[in-house]
């Protein structure tokens, strides 16, 4: 049995799809079990297993993982994530999990100058001390947060704080086959992977394929750190964490130029999902 954390998010859930549409036995943890899976229908319901969990209360994952033998661990970026994490893998290992796959981030380092990648340091050193068998992901931007900017788009103008630095993204149903291998293959379990698309795209180019997408002059307006971690905060009404943290990873693909990797095609066997089928699948989404 495998246990999934965030199973309604787009990771979690790509996650599911892929493992049920291998016949392996599901547990998909949510907070809302009366709400239907997103995606899942009736065909679905073997062999999934869905089940009330929350990561803030101890005693439900405890009867979450009972049983199981696998735990797949995604939780949203948040000030209290690494502390929630690092509990999850305590109660997992108590419980007789024996094999933890983390979705981490890029520059998870004691030092990384991006607040949410320390945190995930610190959650990779605990599996580490932990004893358990442990597999470490660690992909860059979700093509699927992009969709967060079709307000921007229909305004003409995206912002940020990137220049003309690449950004790697990836598709989160790259990221579930990736997860749902390690899973699932001895061979994979284990690693750490780095997971990204097949290229890295700068905003002003991505400004330009989202103008030839929509018919609309897509601008992109770069902005001082300072400039944007306001402007998210004040109009774009983020919490103060979150308006830093988005600053904060712009920024890093500055001081480090982001570049593709193999893995997504070294683990699965084809190449990763491209930005271009992505806009394209999603088109209507940009064109309202």
């Amino acid at each position: 049995m495998i246990v999934v954390m965030g199973a309604t998010g787009a990771t979690g859930n790509a996650l599911l799809h892929s493992l049920i549409t291998r016949g392996t036995p599901v547990r998909a943890l949510t907070r809302t079990p009366h709400r239907p899976i997103p995606g899942m229908t009736a065909t679905h319901q073997l062999p999934l297993e869905v089940q009330y969990a929350d990561a803030t209360d101890p005693h439900s994952l405890r009867i979450a993982f009972k049983g199981a033998t696998q735990l797949f661990l995604a939780m949203a970026n948040s000030p209290a994530q690494a502390e929630l994490e690092a509990r999850t893998v305590d109660i997992a290992a108590d419980t007789g999990i024996g094999h933890i796959v983390k979705i981490s981030a890029p520059a998870a380092e004691p030092d990384s100058p991006v607040a949410i990648s320390r945190g995930h340091h610190a959650v990779e050193e605990h599996l580490r001390a932990s004893g358990l068998t442990h597999t470490i992901l660690r992909p860059y931007a979700f093509m699927q947060n992009l969709l967060r900017l079709a307000p921007a788009v229909a305004q003409g103008t995206i912002l940020g704080t990137m220049g003309e630095a690449p950004c790697n993204h990836i598709d989160c149903r790259d990221i579930g086959d990736v997860a749902a291998a390690a899973l699932t293959r001895p061979d994979i379990a284990g690693g750490t992977y780095t997971l990204t698309g097949p290229e890295a795209v700068s905003y002003p180019e991505l400004a330009s394929r989202l103008t030839a997408l929509t018919g609309r002059l897509i601008h992109y307006a770069n902005l001082t750190a300072d400039e944007l971690r306001h402007n998210l905060v004040h109009h774009a009404h983020m919490p103060t964490w979150l308006a830093d943290h988005v600053t904060e990873i712009q920024q890093l693909a500055i001081a480090r130029p982001e570049t593709p990797t193999t893995t997504v095609l070294d683990i699965l066997g084809r190449p990763p999902r491209t930005l271009d089928a992505f806009l394209h699948e999603h088109h209507s989404h940009f064109r309202r």
